[in-house]
């Protein structure tokens, strides 16, 4: 089976290729240093010639609320229409446990939006919703810094490791359209000061970790439940500490 993984060369992408390649699929990573560019639409036809399947793993350059919303119509709508073309039957896209629940944030603004166009466009699809990665937990507290001091609202936080997220995507990837989403977390949940403060000691971080309900993430203060499953969900083998060690 032909899968293309737009964003193939990125975080997860390049593990999922890995993932279907072992499984006897032929994995072709789509991103603009192959040749194929889903914001302007370069390659496209091209690549998906054959393809049974795209797994949709773009992202934005700019995280600018404006910016990060053109990208997500554009470059979806250019990878359907050439789905559509090719008679692809099956696209997978990651998007955000939680989306729904924080429109607030402009980056989960713009996922709604994709997902939207996926829904309407009429091909067989499914929706893989995680949490957030544990390779992005020092980044978090970098944006998180005021006054010297790494401010954390108490709030539900259950992240997961990219290769348990990679794990899920290409499993969905092979298997029949799910026309739903799939939520997917890490195996432990915490309140995300605490686990920012245990995080942050297991990196030999020595930055304070304040407790601040009206902390922002992403430019926003959040709800209680805004960025864990609230209903069933897919959880994770790997844990944090055993991550960090490894």
């Amino acid at each position: 089976m032909k899968v293309v993984v737009i964003g193939g060369t990125g975080l997860i992408g390049s593990k999922v290729v890995r993932r279907l390649e072992v499984h006897g699929h032929k994995a072709v990573a789509a991103a603009p240093n192959t040749g194929v560019n889903s914001l302007t639409g370069e390659g496209l036809d091209e690549v998906l010639t054959g393809a049974s399947v795209v797994i949709d793993l773009s992202n934005s350059p700019s995280f600018e609320d404006q910016a990060v919303l053109d990208f997500f119509r554009t470059a979806t709508s250019n990878v359907l229409a050439a789905e559509k073309k090719a008679g692809v039957g099956h696209h997978v896209a990651l998007s955000i446990v939680g989306t729904e629940r924080s429109p607030q944030i402009g980056y989960f603004r713009a996922k709604i939006a994709q997902e939207e166009l996926i829904e309407a466009s009429g091909i067989p699809f499914s929706l893989v919703h995680a949490t957030q990665f544990f390779e992005f937990v020092k980044a978090i507290a970098d944006t998180s810094v005021v006054d010297g001091v790494v401010r954390i609202q108490p709030v539900d936080f259950q992240p997961i490791a990219g290769d348990d997220v990679a794990d899920q995507v290409a499993k969905v990837a092979v298997g029949e359209p799910l026309n739903a989403r799939v939520d997917i977390a890490g195996p432990d949940k915490s309140r995300m000061d605490e686990f920012f403060r245990k995080a942050l000691a297991e990196l030999n971080d020595p930055r304070e970790v304040v407790t601040d309900p009206e902390a922002q993430y992403y430019g926003a203060v959040v709800s209680e439940d805004a960025l864990v499953p609230t209903g069933d969900a897919v959880l994770g083998r790997i844990h944090y500490a055993d991550w960090v060690k490894q």
